[in-house]
């Protein structure tokens, strides 16, 4: 080959992929760069749409929204959409990361406390300990592939925890907590991520104030609780309470809730195989002691009755 029709082939193979000899590039489709690995920044109005399945209230869907970014506190404030959600995270801890979230490290609260769910930067060779609900959980990062974080925790209970952080949305794409018969409690995943929400968004800071399972019994059976708690001393906005009754064939039940001043702001009655499964509502708060009397004739008559105090945040965006 002559030497003008040489530089004339070096000239065009220069521009087209696959004929040059240099390595390729380092970025691959499995490859993590360090900038995918670091803590995200959030910004107010960024929202995660999720279905949500979990045994109580089956399937739903809610966005995750920003709702105030809180510089001088380090702290965002994830509410949602939806006010019912809200509640039912209220009193059945629905959705473990609603709430407060600490800038730095995207820590979620547990009884007041900020919890490590994430590790910034992700490392595979990551494995820490945090709290989310009402367990203590041993966490590790099983893989980091194509920008999402795979964590597995375990907790002394047998459940287990399985969730992907998705480095491109800054958030989880999925979250499925198993308990330890290996049913699932709770099942998250992510549906759409957007900027710019518009709307309300909702969140009630709550904490139990009686957690009681009832059965079948020949007598009324009696309980009360305290109307107070708040972390910083003060009232309550509502209570919101929730309801999983099942009344065996041939039984019956009754439900009624007294406040300090002899008001019944919640009172129930079930015949006959009757069902109310997953129920839920909100009273005014009340500050003193409250009154339950229960009533459930039926061997396998069952009530699970729950109520929170709850301080209500709403934002319009």
């Amino acid at each position: 080959m002559n030497k003008p029709l040489f530089l004339a082939s070096l000239l065009l193979c220069s521009g087209l992929a696959g004929c040059m000899t240099t390595p390729p590039s380092a970025t691959t489709g499995d490859s993590n760069t360090e900038d995918q690995l670091k803590l995200p920044t959030w910004q107010q109005g960024e929202s995660w749409l999720y279905t949500f399945v979990t045994p109580q209230f089956g399937e739903d869907t809610a966005r995750l929204v920003v709702a105030e970014v809180d510089e001088e506190e380090q702290l965002y404030y994830l509410g949602i959409s939806n006010e019912r959600e809200a509640q039912r995270h209220a009193v059945i801890n629905h959705n473990p990361f609603l709430g407060r979230v600490t800038m730095q490290g995207l820590s979620v609260f547990e009884n007041g406390e900020a919890q490590p769910v994430f590790q910034f930067p992700w490392s595979s060779e990551s494995d820490w300990t945090f709290t989310l609900l009402g367990q203590t959980w041993d966490a590790s990062v099983q893989s980091i592939k194509n920008g999402v974080v795979s964590v597995v925790a375990t907790s002394s209970d047998g459940h287990t925890l399985t969730y992907q952080f998705d480095t491109d949305v800054g958030f989880i794409s999925s979250f499925v907590w198993s308990d330890d018969e290996d049913v699932e409690q709770l099942n998250m995943v992510l549906t759409q991520h957007k900027f710019g929400y518009t709307g309300d968004v909702f969140f009630y800071r709550a904490r139990d104030l009686l957690d009681q399972t009832y059965t079948g019994s020949d007598t009324d059976l009696y309980d009360s609780f305290i109307d107070s708690g708040h972390p910083d001393g003060s009232e309550w906005d509502v209570l919101v309470w929730y309801i999983d009754a099942s009344i065996a064939q041939g039984g019956s039940g009754a439900l009624v809730m007294k406040d300090h001043l002899g008001a019944s702001p919640l009172t129930r009655t079930w015949g006959s195989n009757a069902q109310e499964r997953g129920a839920l509502g909100t009273i005014p708060s009340v500050s003193g002691e409250y009154g339950v009397t229960v009533s459930l004739r039926g061997q396998s008559s069952m009530l699970h009755f729950k109520v929170a105090g709850a301080v209500t945040f709403q934002w319009t965006l």
